[in-house]
This record gives C-alpha cells, sequence and structure tokens, in this order.
C-alpha cells in the first residue's frame, strides 16, 4: 500500500447457455456458482483493453485483466500494487523501474517483463482512443521499444520525455491502458499486423479474476473461472444479461432471475431501501453533472455572471426533490474519491446576492439565453429547476431537450449557449479533468486540441499556467496541495457551475456479497465476490 508520504517508494471450459436455458433446464434459482447481473450492456464495442474506452466494457475488462498498480477507491491517496511488487524513480524523474510480483495468465504462463513491455508498447503502436493517457508521457510507435524496455523475466523500464511525478505516471498506468496482456497468445491470434486487435475483441489473454467465454452484442457476456487468477471465491461463472428496461431489472431482482440489477432508478431505490432481501451497493463515480457558460456570448462572458448563475442555483432543494438517490451535491472540477478533491460546496441559493451581481455586470433587467440539455431524465427535470432559479434574477432560460450525442455535437461545435451535460473523467488522477478545464493554449475554432475549456471558448492563461504546476511538481504532497487551491479558485473564476456528482447503485440480492464499484467503471470488481 502506498499513502501520501510514502509515494516515491516502491510500495477447464464450460459450453455457454444463456441463463434462461439454464433456467429452463436445470433449475429455479440462479445455482450458487454463477452470478446472474442485469445490465445495460449496449454501449460496448471492443472488449480489448487497449481499444475499449466505454464504460461497462472498462469494467469487464478490468475483471479479465490485471495492471502494473490500482487505484484504491477507498483511499484516493494511494495506490495498490498487483503486477509490480514495487517501484521508484531515478533522480531525475525520467527512468522509472519495476519490479514484478507472481502471477499467471488464465493459460497458466507466468506474467513475465516481457509481456509487460510488449503489453504497454502494443497500446502506443495501435493508438487508439485511451492511448493519449501513456503517450501523453512522450511515448511515441517510433520510440517505444527503445523506452518501455522489460531489462529481464522481473524487472521493466519506462522512460519518459521528460521528468515525471510519479504518481501522476502510477494513476495512469492504473488505468485498463495499462493491462497487461499475454504476448505469445495475442501475437499467435494477430491478423494483417494488428497486434492481434480483431481476436481479442472478442477473446481475452489476461491475469483477471475471470477469461471471456463469449460476448453477444446487446445480448449477453459470460466470464469463466480463471483457475490461475487472483480471485478465491467460490463463484465459477459470470453472466451478465442486457436488460434495457429499469422496472424490468427490478421484477427480475425482486423473483430471484438475477443477482444484481445495475440500472435502478431513484424511485425504485427508494422501494428497496426497506426490502430486507436486498443490499444497495453504493459507490459516488467520476462524473460531473454541470452548467457550461459559453464565453462566445457577451453576457455570458462577464465574470459577475458567472457568480450570479452560481449563486442563483438552489443545489439542495435539486438534490432532495429530483436525484435524492442518484446524484450528490458537489462543486469542483474534480471528483469526490479522487486524490486531492476538495469537497467544499461554498455555493447555496442566495437570490439577493445572484441580483446584486447581476445589476453589478449591467444586466439589472436580465437577459435571455437558451440552455441545452440531454432528454433523458433527470436532466428536463434538473433543467426545468434551473429555468425557475435563474428566472428569479432576470435570466430568462429557453429549454432546448436533444439526445445526448445531439448535445454533445453542438457544444463540440460552439454552438451552444447554455449547456447542462455530463463529464466523465478518463483515468484516476486529478491530471485528467484540470487538464480538459484549465489547458486550452490555443482558443481559435481550428485549433488542434479542443478540451473541455475550448467548447466554452473559455482561455485562462492563468490556470493553464496552475493546472501544468501541479501536474508537474514531483513532490506527491505538494501537487496535491496545488490542485486543492486550484480547485477553488476554478471554483470562483470559471463560467462553469458544477452542480452534483452522480452515485451509482448496484441492487444485490442477500446472498450476494463483496460486490464493489468504484469511482472509475473499471474499479467495479468481481474480485471479492461471494454468493452464499
Amino acid at each position: 500500500m502506498v499513502s501520501r508520504r510514502n509515494f516515491l517508494i516502491g510500495g477447464a471450459a464450460l459450453p455457454f447457455l444463456s441463463y434462461i436455458e439454464l433456467a429452463d433446464t436445470a433449475f429455479a434459482a440462479t445455482p450458487k456458482d454463477i452470478l446472474v447481473v442485469a445490465q445495460q450492456l449496449d454501449n460496448m464495442t471492443s472488449l480489448d483493453p487497449h481499444e475499449g474506452f466505454e464504460a461497462v466494457g472498462g469494467e469487464v475488462m478490468s475483471n479479465m485483466y490485471q495492471k502494473l498498480v490500482r487505484a484504491n477507491s477507498d483511499n484516493p491517496d494511494q495506490v495498490l500494487p498487483v503486477v509490480a511488487a514495487s517501484w521508484e524513480a531515478d533522480a531525475d524523474n525520467k527512468v522509472f523501474t519495476f519490479k514484478l510480483a507472481d502471477a499467471k495468465f488464465s493459460s497458466g504462463a507466468p506474467v513475465t517483463g516481457e509481456d509487460v513491455a510488449f503489453s504497454l508498447q502494443r497500446a502506443i503502436k495501435m493508438n487508439k482512443s485511451p492511448a493519449f493517457i501513456i503517450n501523453q508521457f512522450g511515448f511515441t510507435a517510433e520510440n517505444v521499444e527503445s523506452r518501455i524496455v522489460a531489462k529481464d523475466a522481473k524487472t521493466v523500464t519506462l522512460t519518459t520525455e521528460q521528468p515525471t511525478a510519479i504518481s501522476f505516471l502510477l494513476f495512469c498506468l492504473s488505468a485498463n491502458i495499462g493491462a497487461i496482456v499475454e504476448k505469445k497468445v495475442v501475437l499467435a491470434n494477430e491478423t494483417n499486423g494488428d497486434l492481434g486487435n480483431a481476436w481479442l475483441q472478442k477473446n481475452s489473454a489476461g491475469s483477471g479474476s475471470f477469461k471471456l467465454q463469449a460476448w453477444k452484442a446487446s445480448e449477453s457476456i459470460t466470464l469463466v473461472l480463471n483457475e490461475n487468477g487472483p480471485y478465491k471465491g467460490n463463484l465459477k461463472r459470470v453472466i451478465i444479461r442486457h436488460v434495457v428496461d429499469p422496472s424490468s431489472q427490478m421484477l427480475m431482482l425482486q423473483k430471484g432471475d438475477v443477482d444484481i440489477a445495475r440500472d435502478l432508478t431513484s424511485e425504485q431505490l427508494k422501494a428497496l431501501q426497506s426490502d430486507d432481501s436486498i443490499v444497495l451497493v453504493r459507490k459516488q463515480i467520476a462524473s460531473l453533472v454541470l452548467i457550461s457558460l459559453n464565453q462566445n456570448n457577451a453576457n455570458l462572458a462577464k465574470p459577475q455572471v458567472w457568480q450570479a448563475v452560481k449563486w442563483a442555483l438552489d443545489y439542495e432543494g435539486m438534490q432532495k426533490n429530483i436525484v435524492p438517490l442518484t446524484h450528490a451535491v458537489h462543486q469542483s472540477m474534480e471528483p469526490a474519491g479522487f486524490p486531492g478533491t476538495v469537497t467544499d460546496t461554498p455555493y447555496k441559493q442566495d437570490l439577493e446576492k445572484a441580483k446584486a451581481l447581476m445589476a453589478e455586470a449591467g444586466l439589472k433587467d436580465g437577459f435571455d439565453i437558451t440552455l441545452d440539455h440531454y432528454s433523458a431524465q433527470p436532466y428536463p427535470d434538473l433543467a426545468q429547476a434551473i429555468q425557475a432559479n435563474l428566472g428569479a434574477i432576470g435570466i430568462r432560460v429557453k429549454l432546448q431537450s436533444a439526445e445526448n450525442r445531439q448535445v454533445l455535437t453542438k457544444m463540440r461545435a460552439r454552438g451552444h449557449e447554455m449547456a447542462l451535460s455530463a463529464w466523465g473523467t478518463d483515468y484516476f488522477d486529478p491530471n485528467s479533468n484540470a487538464e480538459v478545464f484549465c489547458i486550452n493554449k490555443d482558443n481559435s475554432d481550428d485549433a488542434k486540441k479542443k478540451p473541455f475549456a475550448w467548447r466554452s471558448s473559455f482561455k485562462s492563461d492563468e490556470f493553464t499556467a496552475k493546472a501544468e504546476a501541479a501536474r508537474d511538481e514531483k513532490d506527491p504532497a505538494k501537487r496535491l496541495a496545488l490542485y486543492e487551491t486550484l480547485q477553488r479558485d476554478f471554483m470562483a473564476n470559471s463560467p462553469f457551475a458544477v452542480m452534483f456528482q452522480t452515485t451509482r447503485t448496484a441492487a444485490c440480492r442477500k446472498n450476494v456479497t463483496g460486490f464493489q464499484l468504484g469511482v472509475l467503471s473499471e474499479g467495479n470488481s468481481y474480485l471479492e465476490t461471494n454468493k452464499a
């Protein structure tokens, strides 16, 4: 275990049957060694850990693969060793040496330094969506074989382009892009130089708790035990069924057709709170709900308006009456559960203060504006509450509802005025959000990099400098202190009103224990799950 203070010290296949087939032919309830989960699965595109970048797929992959380290969701100042037994940085903070623990792939072969180096090299060479998480350290397809090297079977070195805080590197390596695959198996299934990508999309070659038996898109996923892996419980198989309708999930859970339901609404969760046969496992995840004010609009470009909007909102009322079991009030750009997150909530509804700020901005009589928002609940209800709150200080809001992808497309084109949307964090380090909210060096329409701040035409050289200084600080404690200061500055001096953080709930039958939810989806784990 690695604390804030000592961060720098290294610390047989079964034939596939659907659950319905099993239930009809063998038993009335789910058997003790098979866990059945109802979950929405329709956003998955690949189970190759160096390609897949969706939430549900990330969860599945994290149960099939191990990484050098993993983030500790229960203590965000820590990373925990997995395949890496220890690590250390050189005096220049550019060469990082990892010593490996004993681990085995599902094939029975040992995990070696060659497998680790190959895996990280593969992620860079393939250059799929999540590659940015580790290529930001200067790794390229041309240099990666010389910069990520297996010194021997138990030693791997990574050489970064610039001096790097080891805490930053470790948290990035804890993402699924750092998953270790078995080199021999992957290359044996290579096609046309794809490094086994096509095969690994629907197969597995990892050392995690389970291995993939079958994936039927928008239908089901079946995982079977990796007998050589870290799982020590009584499960032999995990069957995840694609069930879109939360009401169907609820009914199946109550009847015992499934052991866990993953997508229930607040109203359903309320009903289950008094059900002794169900245990609710809850976790705040790294997803924020916020309002963005586009700086291309002259009224929204005034700092007094930023403040007025934040003081006008009834955060607590919306949380209590609209999203009581699915969201919590949160006002920092960094999600709770991350290292160094500020959990202060300085903004409470104060309409008189908001009106005074509007007058100071020369907008005593208010103005008209359009708010884009997602059409799926709870966003329409939240938008109506926001409309009423802002109307009380003279901001006359017209609501524009659209599908998630349409709202995002409009924001990415800078076409919104105000937008109510969500932002999910990419990896377990404060730089993940600080980079997209604070670092915008080119605010032109044709900029190569278009972070979240760019979408609302927000450029602050001061925030850029502070975010880069925090990112590059080598001392872990000082680094987190810089992020804490940055968060408070951002709350007070940015055109973004962060309102809530999402909470996910897994509704489990009472005989299921040990299922874990993580701050990121890859922290959702069956490693300690048992079924009585």
